[in-house]
């Protein structure tokens, strides 16, 4: 890769990792628009790995308190919001932990194309614009019980397909349930820290056990940037969500569908 698509790809993935308009399917798209060849496992591990510090710190303090109610799991004493909290995420992540094992090859073999980006882009912008529009808000993250980490687990699954977005639908399916729109994203970045980590990690395990040649040069460089266009990016949805909602992003999925539909099928 050269100089130029490290840094507009690591920008893109730092942007839209934790935005509800899905990294994966920028990633898959810009290099199509742009005509560069694909970029590759080596630097989505990188990029990735740099948004997963960013989410590290921004909630650290979450992070630090999930552990401590981790630990009163383990205990045996699962009375706090925090213990709740921690066994909630722990088995959110399941589903999508499951899945990633049986299908992400199989995904990533035949589901990385712009067709089903646009699909997934378009379908569930309208998702997104319905949970947006007709959810009650009237819960917040301390209220959160086992069976709606279940079910925002089960929707975070299904973000293996690019173009969905993790952020996008677990937020949906968290303001489906009736959470605040704050809330509802506080708990799907929360969610995304074990997924991001384990996928990472697998990844990198595939990496360094294959005779591919790596650029550590060019990984850093991703790493770093996206590390920080993410952190500044969770920063912004953060303070805005409960003013503008999911419907501005569900707007632009519709709008990138459409762009996809004229430029490139």
């Amino acid at each position: 890769m050269t100089g130029l698509q490290v840094v507009v790809l690591a920008i893109v993935q730092g942007l839209t990792e934790f935005l509800p308009i899905s990294s994966s399917g920028h990633l898959v798209l810009v290099p199509v628009f742009f005509g560069w060849t694909d970029q590759g496992l080596a630097f989505d591990v990188a990029v990735h790995f740099g948004s997963l510090i960013a989410v590290l710190l921004f909630f650290r303090k979450d992070i630090q308190a999930l552990l401590r109610g981790g630990f009163e799991v383990l205990g045996g004493k699962a009375k706090t919001i925090e213990a709740r909290m921690a066994l909630g995420i722990a088995l959110g992540t399941i589903p999508a932990a499951l899945a990633g094992l049986a299908l992400a090859g199989w995904i990533e073999a035949n589901l990385r194309s712009p067709t089903v980006v646009l699909f997934t882009l378009s379908g569930y912008a309208v998702l997104m614009a319905l949970a947006d529009r007709f959810g009650r808000r009237t819960r917040d993250i301390s209220s959160v019980r086992i069976k709606d980490a279940l079910i925002i687990g089960i929707a975070q699954a299904l973000a293996l397909v690019p173009g969905t977005s993790r952020s996008g639908i677990t937020i949906t399916a968290a303001m489906a349930l009736g959470f605040e729109r704050q809330d509802a994203a506080r708990f799907s970045f929360l969610l995304a820290v074990p997924v991001i980590l384990l996928a990472t990690g697998f990844s990198l395990l595939g990496l360094l056990s294959s005779d591919t040649p790596v650029a550590w040069g060019q990984l850093a460089i991703g790493v770093l940037i996206s590390g920080i266009v993410a952190y500044l990016s969770i920063d912004f949805f953060m303070r805005f969500i409960s003013r503008i909602g999911l419907m501005p992003f569900a707007i632009y999925r519709l709008a990138l569908a459409a762009v996809i539909l004229y430029v490139v099928i």
